[in-house]
């Protein structure tokens, strides 16, 4: 069927056919095409991107004027009633809806939260006491010798770990893991004072101010110590240092190696465009 839909492509088909080696170029194409989306999908894209930070920011804006002039209820609602808009927008314009997805849950998760403590300070409780556990798992992952980013990274990308046996290449990742203690426990140490001493109005400005800006900045940092892996990496194993558990034809590294470039690139460009729209 596809053949029939596509003459263009069954010709390429046959002439791949006449031509092993333009076989085997094409085959490398397609298989950097299919996994340019998978592995273009890190860090910031995972978070959900600018539609992530819409789907985070938003609930709070909502939250805490309402609070502060209907109470508690109204407040709740509303800031459940923009979370699940925003999903059923992202459905209707046929986009991923998995960034939606886990902003509508949060945003239920943290009203019931503040529903149960009779306090809209309460919808802050759940992401200032996960600051500090992530930090707890990042810190340990760092002294056990599994940066957490490199372990991350490396599983969203189908990657194997063999960087972890590449001092080089486990010192930047740890580097990038230590940056993200550092934002979570700033969190922690800031909201949960303000916490216990503010209003919700203040709490809820802080929060976004050392959500996304905070972040951007950190991810900025863990693509660069990315990029310095990667060439770490590859420098062990032109040296014989380590060995892929798979080894794969020149053509195919390249095409791996340049799709990680391609990715940290997108990365470091998606930061950017978040910069300019906050």
């Amino acid at each position: 069927m596809n053949d029939l839909n596509d003459p263009i492509g069954k010709d390429s088909a046959g002439s791949a056919a006449a031509h092993p080696s333009g076989a085997q170029d094409s085959s490398q194409s397609k298989v950097k095409a299919e996994r340019k989306p998978i592995e273009e999908q890190t860090l910031l894209e995972q978070m959900g991107g600018w539609q992530g930070l819409v789907s985070t920011t938003l609930p709070i804006v909502v939250l805490v004027p309402v609070n502060s002039k209907w109470g508690l209820g109204p407040a709740l609602i509303a800031a459940l009633a923009v979370a699940l808009v925003i999903l059923v927008w992202r459905v209707v314009r046929k986009e991923t809806i998995q960034p939606a997805i886990s902003g509508f849950l949060g945003v239920a998760f943290c009203a019931t939260i503040a529903w149960f403590t009779g306090d809209a300070k309460g919808y802050f409780l759940y992401g200032i006491w996960a600051s500090l556990v992530f930090a707890v798992v990042a810190l340990a992952s760092v002294l056990f010798k599994w940066p957490a980013v490199g372990v991350i990274w490396k599983g969203i990308n189908g990657e194997d770990m063999m960087w972890q046996r590449v001092t080089p290449a486990r010192r930047a990742y740890a580097i990038a893991t230590l940056g993200w203690v550092v934002i979570f426990v700033a969190r922690f140490i800031v909201q949960n004072n303000l916490y216990n001493s503010s209003d919700t109005t203040t709490l809820g400005i802080v929060r976004i101010l050392m959500g996304w800006p905070l972040t951007g900045v950190v991810t900025a940092l863990t693509v660069w110590m990315v990029r310095r892996a990667n060439k770490a990496i590859e420098v062990a194993v032109e040296r014989g240092d380590i060995v892929p558990k798979a080894e794969k034809p020149t053509g195919d590294s390249e095409a791996s190696d340049a799709n990680s470039q391609e990715s940290a690139d997108h990365a470091a460009e998606t930061i950017n465009d978040g910069d300019q729209n906050q």
